[in-house]
């Protein structure tokens, strides 16, 4: 089949971008190469990655948006009802309200949709005049056009109105058919009749406590999970056939442990030299003490998932899909006090703003998620001050500071080192309306600001209060005491028990569709989640979203001589 000339040039202009035909192959779930094309003209990776182009962001392969309708006679634009914003990335469709989209993807499309799944040798088992009646027939590359375009199943039947009538055809309709009848059509790699393979990354600059606190619960869920309490293995073999939905899907766990060495440079082909010897489905927690941008690369290059890696420099980022964080780190922190300060009746919105800070690399992200957060809201920029290694923050300092920027907030992105003389700011006229700064970066060196300067100076504070984290905590104690393992540092060793909870609820979500980036949705499709976590007050899902904490709260010290931390905004700050 010929590229028609209605497409005017788009494919042409398009194919000019470097497609990354591995990329478009892991989506799918088979080799570019294994296939002969579907259109002349075409390599099968370019018609996927077209036919990607069409489903997920709602662009024909001319460039152009595609058109639709929806409750009969309203005209939209496609990339307003894109085809994953319903059916989601993996195509195995999602339930709004009381919208139920069903699975759009080759493995569900081009089969008949029975009452009941069963295996041959169940089926077997079941009288004849038992067997449900199909629901629909399998569809075919034709009547898949008919559906997208008017709206119809095999059996003829209309389906809701929510779903859009594409105005596609043609060429057009041909690439995207394809790439849905090869879409989630094998499992992902990682992943065979007995066993779902993972692994956890341990950077070469990771201190041993922190290493065995990680590793040593993810172990402990990887054990439990393989304990076979419940005999599952037994069940999935012979069980009751009204049941098979549940328990043929079970899988035992592998988890690797892939030791990186040397500079963060090579980590990438150290990754990569991992995955070609043991590919796995999916990374689970996995720590560095800095660096972690390597190991997000490695994931989003393979299209492999990432379930919460124990890093305070998370990659930020608005697209990519592969990593799920617990936070945004000190970006997050930066993030928070912008919005605070914008909403704070005593400082106007064009207030000047001086972010002081060293050239540390959390001094920066603290700076860097401040200023963005400005330029997002349209405030003006705050004014940078880096400090080299030899200057002191002593009194000569503060005084030049204040002099130099009468009236500005500071945003002081410092370590406790610098805070020895930081009371001076309240001698110095005119005093500052506000200094802010983070909880965690001035470590105990926080309680030691003066009374003086108290009714002042704030803090971002990214985790739970004491007080409000006791039954979580003591759920966490509980288990690692029951796994015989001593706390260590129980913030790392709190976010592996919470990953543990989340994984067993993911991978029995996802019963025997064994496809990453449904690993992915379903994940998008969590519920908040309050009590399984302790270092956290609440961890949030939502489409796409990558980062689960989505708050910090912005404090204050009480007066006298043994101040405490007190909330002076909500969890999330607006």
């Amino acid at each position: 089949m010929k590229i028609e000339r209605s497409l005017r040039g788009g494919i042409t202009t398009l194919l000019m971008v470097p497609i990354l035909c591995a990329t478009v192959a892991a989506g799918i779930g088979m080799a570019a190469e294994a296939e002969e094309s579907p259109i002349e003209g075409l390599t099968r990776a370019e018609v996927l990655e077209l036919g990607e182009r069409m489903y997920r962001d709602g662009i024909l392969p001319s460039g152009e948006p595609m058109r639709a309708f929806v409750q009969r006679d309203i005209e939209v634009d496609g990339t307003m009802f894109s085809c994953q914003s319903c059916h989601v990335r993996s195509g195995m469709g999602s339930t709004e309200g009381t919208v139920i989209t069903q699975p759009t993807c080759g493995s569900w499309l081009y089969k008949p949709l029975q009452g009941a799944e069963m295996k041959a040798e169940s089926q077997a088992r079941v009288p004849a005049r038992l067997d449900p009646p199909p629901f629909r027939p399998a569809y075919t590359d034709e009547s898949l056009a008919r559906a997208i375009r008017r709206g119809k199943d095999p059996n003829d039947r209309v389906l809701n109105y929510v779903m859009p009538r594409y105005l596609v055809g043609g060429t057009d309709m041909d690439i995207l058919v394809y790439y849905l009848k090869n879409l989630s059509s094998k499992w992902s790699p990682g992943v065979d009749d007995t066993t779902i393979r993972f692994a956890t990354v341990i950077g070469p600059d990771v201190n041993e406590i922190d290493r065995e606190a990680m590793l040593g619960a993810l172990e402990a869920h990887i054990s439990d999970h393989n304990s076979q309490t419940r005999h599952e293995e037994r069940r999935a073999a012979g069980g009751p056939f009204y049941k098979e939905e549940k328990y043929a899907p079970y899988r035992r766990y592998a988890l690797s442990v892939w030791e990186l060495e040397g500079g963060s440079e090579t980590w990438l082909q150290q990754l990569e030299a991992h995955y070609r010897k043991e590919p796995v489905f999916a990374l689970l927690g996995g720590i560095t003490a800095g660096e972690w941008a390597p190991v997000h690369g490695f994931c989003e290059r393979m299209q492999v998932p990432n379930l919460f890696p124990v890093t305070d420099y998370p990659v930020i980022s608005d697209s990519d899909w592969y990593t799920l964080y617990f936070s945004k780190g000190y970006h997050q922190e930066g993030e928070a006090a912008a919005r605070f300060l914008r909403r704070t009746d005593a400082i106007t919105g064009d207030a000047a703003v001086v972010q002081v800070y060293r050239g540390t690399r959390r001094s920066r992200a603290l700076a860097t998620g401040f200023a963005e957060t400005r330029r997002k809201m349209g405030l003006p920029a705050a004014r940078n001050l880096e400090l080299a290694d030899e200057v002191k923050t002593d009194r000569a300092f503060w005084k030049g500071l204040v002099g130099e920027n009468p009236g500005a907030v500071l945003a002081l992105w410092l370590g406790g080192d610098d805070i020895a003389s930081i009371g001076e700011l309240s001698t110095i006229e005119p005093r500052p309306p506000m200094v802010i700064a983070s909880s965690i970066v001035f470590g105990d060196a926080a309680l030691s600001v003066p009374e003086k300067l108290r009714d002042i100076t704030f803090f971002t504070k990214p985790d739970s209060f004491p007080e409000d984290e006791v039954r979580s905590r003591l759920a966490t104690e509980s288990w690692l005491k029951a796994k015989k393992l001593p706390i260590t540092n129980f913030e790392i060793q709190a976010k592996m028990y919470f990953l543990g909870w989340t994984l067993a609820t993911m991978v029995k979500m996802m019963r025997d569709d064994f496809y990453r980036d449904y690993f992915l949705d379903i994940a998008d499709m969590m519920r908040d989640q309050y009590y399984s976590i302790a270092v956290y007050p609440r961890l949030s899902f939502g489409p796409g979203q990558r980062y689960a904490s989505k708050g910090c709260y912005i404090v204050q010290l009480t007066g006298g001589e043994d101040p405490k931390l007190e909330k002076r905004s909500n969890w999330v700050v607006h």
